[in-house]
């Protein structure tokens, strides 16, 4: 009489398995052999030195160290200067305007970044071609012209 299959693939993973922990058992074994044992502390320590890098090289007590006044360390962001409002007044040419949608660009001239215009942001009608004077705030996505005028009109 001839034995199932059961019993073959059971001895076949029974084999398998104690493959696999031999196998780990010996990985295990060289591990430890090749482990360090018996380090001192100086081996294992690290340094920065001056500039941020990781050394094994303690740094020389004998050297000039450079002093840093505290008062000129900033923390934080740096502080935002107060524009003058004629710094906001920016010039341009109206690059692209579609009257049936109500938006367009505007090229700046000191830039010459594109700036996207909406009709709400219009003081008098505008076309393509059109010198415009306008200022800049920050819209959903990114900066738009407001009080856009043609000409050298400037707000009252």
């Amino acid at each position: 009489m001839s034995r199932g299959q059961g019993s073959f693939g059971k001895r076949e993973n029974e084999k398998k398995r104690a493959t696999k922990q031999k196998q780990k058992e010996e990985r295990k074994q060289e591990r430890q052999a090749g482990a360090k044992k018996g380090q001192s502390l100086e081996d294992m320590m690290a340094y920065v030195d001056e500039f941020g890098n990781i050394t094994n090289t303690p740094p020389d007590p004998n050297r000039k160290r450079e002093e840093i006044d505290v008062n000129s360390i900033r923390l934080g962001a740096a502080p935002v200067e107060e524009e003058n409002p004629e710094d906001k007044l920016r010039t341009g040419v109206v690059s692209f305007f579609n009257e049936s949608k109500g938006f367009g660009f505007i090229k700046d001239k000191k830039t010459q970044e594109s700036i996207f215009v909406h009709a709400s942001g219009l003081v008098n009608t505008i076309k393509e071609g059109d010198a415009v004077t306008f200022e800049i705030e920050n819209g959903h996505k990114g900066p738009q012209a407001v009080s856009v005028r043609t000409g050298g009109a400037q707000p009252a």
